[in-house]
């Protein structure tokens, strides 16, 4: 049992790690891609759906992603002040450019 504890670094902690597909707005930074991830709520009022969007700083090692990328994106270490986040996978890619 604790062979695959170790193995499998997120369960350790007690969990799976997070996962979020959103899109990539910024890749200015060196290994560093903004990714924005929208969701819909339910307004509390209204009854009503509506768009919530949140951005996440990821990594990204190879400096792969574009903007508009469809990427997915994994909980990982503080890598640095505002990235807890780090590329997992290039779902779609951008078209033109």
């Amino acid at each position: 049992m604790s062979e695959t504890i170790e193995q499998n670094g997120a369960e350790e902690h007690g969990g799976r790690r997070q996962k979020l597909t959103g899109t990539v707005v910024s890749n200015k930074g060196d290994k560093t891609i903004i990714v924005k991830v929208e969701r819909t709520i339910m307004h509390k009022l209204y009854q009503r759906y509506v768009k919530s969007s949140k951005r996440y700083a990821a990594h990204d090692e190879e400096n792969t992603c574009r903007e508009g990328d469809l990427v997915e994106i994994i909980q990982s270490r503080p890598l640095s002040k505002t990235k807890r986040w780090r590329l997992n996978e290039v779902l779609q890619r951008a078209e033109g450019v």
